[in-house]
């Protein structure tokens, strides 16, 4: 595990003595906003409109531009970035694509942002409207774009924006793989981040450029990694993994994480938070403090009201589709990405029975469900299309092939391989249990292999449905992308879930054991 500070008094303590400290900036960031430009529930989910009149809400476009507002006012000099993923999540961005999300941004004055891997989600040429429409510098130095002509003249590695007569660089990081996580198309290389931070570093320090942020759509452990591996950096802002830090309920590390001496940030994601640290560099260049909060936007936080005018005009051609009522959930079915990604739930188990259901009569016997495409929970109550379409964005379509027993367990191995980093990978199951152990080395953790009640046979062919980004590769799935009679172009998952949900109500979630944890 990667030593870290406690806090930054602790940072404090170890550069007291030095020079004077002489700028002082502070930089308000944002991550994994994901297309939640109205007010969302405290489970990340759709907000209804009198809930949100109750204060029950948090986020959305209206509070964050209050937000930043208040917050540019409050500090004489400062910095707006955000670390990717602002695409995918809603109807907003199934029907404006990013058009929408490059609107806000030039509207609340973004000074720069990474490219996540959710950018990528329609391909290269979705990506690049949105790098002609965004006003401010798209950053991914680990990328190669030379044989991609759509983007390479619209992302950059890093830039150097002046703040303040200091001069800043913002390098911008995306994952690797990318391949698995999103459609970036073949043209595109993706290259270890740590190697691609040093180069930048040191092409800016060669210019004479002594503060550096880095803007990471990695995860925070990987963020961690990065810090120890590079030099010059001074501040990451991440993004990716939706991690929230500080000292509030449900934080997984300090605000700032100090590893050695870079400050690492994060603030959770959906809009629900901005990011606050205040920094301040000696004569040299160097961080001599770093300190801060995430500001919780709840019903405290007072919407623009012009922006409030803006999506409400926005929304208007969705309103028909997302306020169908489809059913009632007698109990909220928890989406949480700390659960779904790592044990069975109840999310996951409604999602999975609907796909078995829908194509059981086809001689299907498994469905699996990677816990990464589970975006959202479900409240108690009346249940809409819309909050359907929250959990279920991607508009992927189910997809039935044929596989062997010993591919079946590659795929549950696989699914259990990054546990700790919360992949989302992780796989949500029916027709079949299994036990996994985390303490394992990743490739030997599942045993008690069960399909039907029997145990599975490794030379034995199953018949298997899924969704077809993870029957293509999607989340390293790749041993399904050679698999016998696979069709891909089945009903949107969305549907399907909304329909097993309509015909169960009203529908009482549960989990029975068909995931085991060794430990828990």
């Amino acid at each position: 595990m990667i030593s870290r500070l406690a806090s930054s008094a602790a940072f404090l303590a170890l550069t007291a003595g030095g020079a004077a400290a002489d700028y002082q900036i502070t930089i308000l960031h944002t991550n994994d906003f994901h297309a939640r430009f109205e007010p969302i529930t405290s489970s990340d989910g759709s907000c209804a409109p009198e809930d949100n009149e109750a204060g029950e809400c948090f986020g959305g476009s209206a509070r964050l531009v209050t937000a930043i507002r208040d917050a540019i006012e409050r500090h004489e000099n400062t910095l707006l970035v955000d670390a990717g993923d602002q695409f995918q999540g809603s109807l907003f961005y199934t029907y404006y694509k990013g058009a929408l999300a490059a609107e806000m941004m030039n509207a609340m004055g973004y000074d720069a942002m990474a490219v996540g891997n959710h950018e990528f989600d329609d391909g290269p040429d979705v990506l690049e409207t949105f790098t002609e429409a965004l006003e401010a510098p798209l950053l991914m130095a680990n990328a190669d774009l030379t044989g991609e002509e759509a983007l390479r003249e619209g992302i950059e590695k890093s830039v150097i924006l002046e703040k303040n007569g200091e001069r800043i660089g913002i390098i911008g990081l995306t994952p690797q793989n990318n391949e698995e996580l999103a459609s970036p198309g073949p043209n595109i290389v993706f290259t270890d981040p740590s190697e691609a931070v040093q180069a930048e570093v040191d092409r800016l320090t060669g210019e004479g450029v002594n503060k550096i942020v880095l803007l990471s759509h990695s995860g925070y452990q990987a963020d961690e990694r990065i810090a120890q591996a590079t030099s010059g950096v001074d501040i990451i802002v991440g993004g990716h993994s939706h991690t929230l830090l500080g000292d509030m309920e449900g934080a997984e590390g300090p605000y700032p994480t100090m590893v050695n001496e870079t400050a690492i940030v994060q603030a959770y994601g959906y809009g629900k938070y901005l990011g606050e640290l205040d920094v301040t560099f000696d004569d040299d260049g160097k961080l001599t403090e770093a300190q801060g909060a995430p500001i919780l936007l709840d019903a405290s936080v007072e919407e623009d009201a012009a922006t409030v005018e803006r999506i409400s005009m926005a929304a208007e051609p969705l309103d028909e589709i997302r306020n169908e009522v489809i059913g009632e959930a007698a109990e909220a079915v928890d989406g949480d990405r700390t659960v779904c990604r790592a044990r069975e739930c109840t999310m996951g188990v409604l999602i999975a029975d609907a796909m078995l259901d829908r194509v059981a009569d086809q001689g299907i016997e498994i469905a699996l469900q990677n816990g990464g495409g589970i975006r959202a929970s479900i409240d108690a109550g009346e249940v809409t299309m819309g909050e359907v379409l929250t959990v279920l964005p991607f508009q992927n379509t189910l997809s039935t092939f044929e596989v062997s027993g010993q591919t079946l367990l590659d795929a549950l191995e696989n699914g259990a391989s990054q546990m700790e980093e919360e992949g989302g990978r992780f796989a949500q199951v029916a027709g079949m249990s299994y036990t996994v152990d985390p303490s394992a080395k990743p490739g030997s953790r599942i045993s008690d292999v069960m399909v039907g009640g029997q145990p599975i046979e490794t030379a034995t062919t199953y018949g298997v449905v899924s969704n077809n980004y993870v029957r293509n590769g999607g989340d390293g799935y790749e041993m399904f992308v050679d698999a016998q009679n696979a069709y891909d172009f089945g009903p949107d998952l969305a549907d399907v879930t909304a329909e097993y949900l309509s015909a169960n109500t009203p529908y009482t979630p549960m989990t029975d054991g068909r995931i085991t944890v060794v430990g828990e």
